[in-house]
Order: C-alpha cells, then sequence, then structure tokens
C-alpha cells in the first residue's frame, strides 16, 4: 500500500518521491508527506518494513490481532513520533491514522545508509530502537496492574507527551484506549467515572479531560 502512495505521489510530481518535507524531526528526515484518512492503514502486520514515518498532524495506532480475534494495541503516536522502526524486515504490528492523518515517509535504505557515514544519525537510529524496545517492555508491566492504576497511568503518560497543562485532549476512542490498556470498554467507562468522583479528573467533554487531582493519580500509577 505504502509503495502504491508514494509511486503516486511521483506520478503527481514528476518526480521522484523523496521531496523536502515541511515539518522538521529530530532525524531531519527527507521523504514524502502523505495524508491518510481516519482507520486507513499505513502499513500490515508482517509486510516489509521499508520506510520509518513520523506523525506530522494527527495520530496512529499500531496493533496486533490476537487468535482469539481481539486486537491489541501496542502504542499510540502523535506528532512528532517516529515509528516503523523495526529491528528485523518486516512489521510486528499494523499500523493505522486514529484519525485524519499527515505522515512523512521516509525510504529505510536511504536512512540507514546515511547511517553509515553520519555518526549522529546511527546514534538517533540506536536510540529510537532501543526506545521502542523500551516501550515494550513498560506496556507489558502496564498489563499486570489494576484497571484504576492501568487507566491513571495512561492519562498520566499522554499528559507528559502532550503540553504538560492541566488538561489533555484525547485523540483516541474509548475502545482504543481498552485494547491498549487490555480492559473491556466497560471497565474504562467506569473506571473514568470513578476517578471523576473521586475528584481525580474531570470530563470537559469524552476526549478533553482535566486534571483536578494529579497527585492522586500519580499515588495509583506508582
Amino acid at each position: 500500500m505504502l509503495a502504491t502512495a508514494n509511486q503516486s505521489a511521483a506520478n503527481r510530481s514528476g518526480a521522484p518521491a523523496r521531496i523536502a518535507a515541511t515539518y522538521e524531526g529530530p532525524l531531519s528526515l527527507m521523504g514524502a508527506p502523505l495524508r491518510f484518512s481516519r482507520n486507513s492503514e499505513i502499513y500490515g502486520e508482517e509486510e516489509p518494513a521499508e520506510f520509518f514515518y513520523q506523525v506530522i498532524s494527527g495520530a496512529v495506532r499500531s496493533y496486533r490481532m490476537l487468535d482469539d480475534g481481539r486486537r491489541q494495541i501496542t502504542a499510540f503516536y502523535l506528532p512528532g513520533d517516529i515509528f516503523g522502526v523495526e529491528a528485523g524486515d518486516v512489521h510486528l504490528s499494523s499500523a493505522e491514522a486514529i484519525a485524519d492523518a499527515h505522515i512523512l515517509v521516509v525510504k529505510r535504505s536511504a536512512v540507514l545508509k546515511r547511517a553509515e557515514h553520519e555518526k549522529d544519525l546511527a546514534r538517533q537510529l540506536w536510540t529510537l530502537t532501543v526506545r521502542e524496545l523500551r516501550r515494550v517492555q513498560e506496556h507489558s508491566l502496564v498489563l499486570i496492574k489494576s484497571a484504576e492504576e492501568r487507566v491513571a497511568g495512561f492519562l498520566l503518560e499522554m499528559a507528559g507527551r502532550g503540553t504538560g497543562g492541566t488538561t489533555v485532549e484525547l485523540p483516541m476512542s474509548r475502545q482504543d484506549i481498552a485494547d491498549y490498556l487490555g480492559l473491556t470498554i466497560e471497565t474504562v467507562s467506569r473506571t473514568f467515572t470513578q476517578l471523576v468522583q473521586s475528584g481525580a479528573i474531570a470530563l470537559e467533554s469524552s476526549r478533553r479531560i482535566m486534571f483536578r487531582n494529579r497527585a492522586a493519580l500519580s499515588r495509583l500509577n506508582a
């Protein structure tokens, strides 16, 4: 699918689909900024890992389908995040746009070739790989906590990746949160209600959360 998207971009411009991105990322990537509509697939599990990706706007979820048909979301990627970084040659999960997203797509082989001669780039790639491994390890530890601890930790994680203010706007649905935390959507909704009743948070809307007692959330996440 991505190869098709890149070929389409090349055909429209009359040149190879490697254009200067309008977004400055930590790797200063050169690639094709492409748009993906809500719920559209960016890449699939077991597909060749031929590209790196960076979120310019919108949000992305990566997930795997379990043998029993359930979906397990493994990560959320927000503006500035780089994803699709694999240790091997294929993707271990699928990735979809949560909402309309603008994604920078860069050829993996081109980045690796540059990294052979640019130590800073090689170091950044190594850091990204280690970060992904750490994220997987930390997420596995989340799944042994109580529902209240999982939801509190998730809200603090999203706040930490945002502006750091007293409110957080969640781009993902309650079902997405449930599939990320290994809970049912009913349990997630009930836990949100419990956190509201305890005075830890307030719901300004279904996706806009105000922190009223961050210390209480932090104690739950300890």
